[in-house]
């Protein structure tokens, strides 16, 4: 296991990751960063979670930042990863990053997927 990368920064469209710029929206799954071509929280479908599906019981939960704003996920997404047996944390993107760190510290297993704002 690779140790989690942390978020230094977020906004201008990207993400900071581990000292790296990364632009667009941002899927962080098994400690390694990766592109997640999500670009609003309206265009999210189960889809775009299919790497998170894969990973299986190595996610407990995803942590989704919806942007600029919190927003309520699509109910497709709400009840989809509910039915897989994954929890859903739902915030901005800013409040998504930040937890993400803290929640990375602790050596929790989760996904953590954010919308570039």
């Amino acid at each position: 296991m690779r140790q989690a990368p942390s978020i230094d920064a977020w906004g201008g469209g990207g993400f900071r990751v581990a000292g790296l710029w990364r632009p667009g929206s941002l899927l962080i799954l098994d400690d390694a960063a990766q592109d997640w071509p999500v670009a609003s929280l309206a265009s999210l479908t189960l889809e775009h979670f299919a790497p998170v599906f894969a990973a299986g019981p190595a996610v407990e939960f995803v942590l989704l930042g919806t942007g600029l704003t919190q927003g309520l996920p699509p109910r497709e997404i709400r009840e989809g990863l509910r039915a897989r047996g994954l929890g859903l944390e739902f915030m901005s993107s800013e409040a998504a990053a930040r937890s993400y760190n803290v929640l990375a510290s602790e050596g929790r297993r989760m996904a953590a997927a954010l919308i570039a704002v």
